[in-house]
């Protein structure tokens, strides 16, 4: 026998989530439904209902979306525009905000090793991956950057714990052997070059 309050939470959480131009968290649920009551136990029953089917509850980042289920992506593929690529300056800059977040524009040019254009930070900042996340207290006051929320649904990530680690990426083939080699040298000898 269900329960006719849960019910009613339960549908109306479907259509504000249905209808929601980005994920919601659980507290913009509870304002758009009115209620803060069984919103958890709500996205728990939802997220049991729609499991296997073709749109899913997914939770990414602490933000609640339906998504197409990950084995019928290649259908709707053909239906959508393919976006531009990244340039590799953009993928480098990502993947260190990412992995050093907060981090400023300094410690991305010191990290890369050169100089990183105005352009791609707005070519991020546009994607909606990264935002500027305030500024550092040291002399200067540089702008320090972020990963969004986006950056986490884009990327299937509930959190940014999720993203691969240095044994991951070597075992995916995406480290070089001889630069992952250099790096270990440098950090055994303590990175000195005197």
């Amino acid at each position: 026998m269900t329960d006719p309050a849960a019910d009613s939470v339960d549908r109306a959480i479907e259509a504000v989530l249905f209808a929601a131009e980005s994920p919601l968290t659980l507290s913009q649920l509870a304002v758009a439904i009115g209620t803060a009551d069984g919103v958890a136990s709500a996205l728990t029953r939802l997220q049991a209902r729609y499991a296997g089917r073709g749109v899913e509850l997914v939770e990414r980042g602490g933000r609640w979306l339906f998504q197409t289920a990950p084995d019928l992506a290649h259908i709707l593929r053909r239906e959508r525009d393919e976006p531009r690529r990244m340039s590799r300056a953009a993928v480098e800059t990502l993947a260190i905000i990412a992995y050093h977040e907060p981090v400023s524009r300094a410690e991305i040019e010191a990290i890369r090793g050169v100089q990183t254009s105005r352009g791609t930070l707005d070519v991020l900042m546009q994607a909606g991956w990264i935002r500027p996340a305030g500024r550092r207290e040291v002399p200067g006051r540089p702008l320090i950057f972020a990963t969004t929320p986006n950056f986490l649904a884009h990327f299937g990530l509930a959190s940014r714990r999720d993203l691969p680690g240095i044994d991951d990426l070597r075992a995916a083939g995406l480290l070089d052997p001889v630069d992952f080699a250099a790096t270990q040298l440098e950090v055994e000898s303590g990175g000195d070059d005197d």
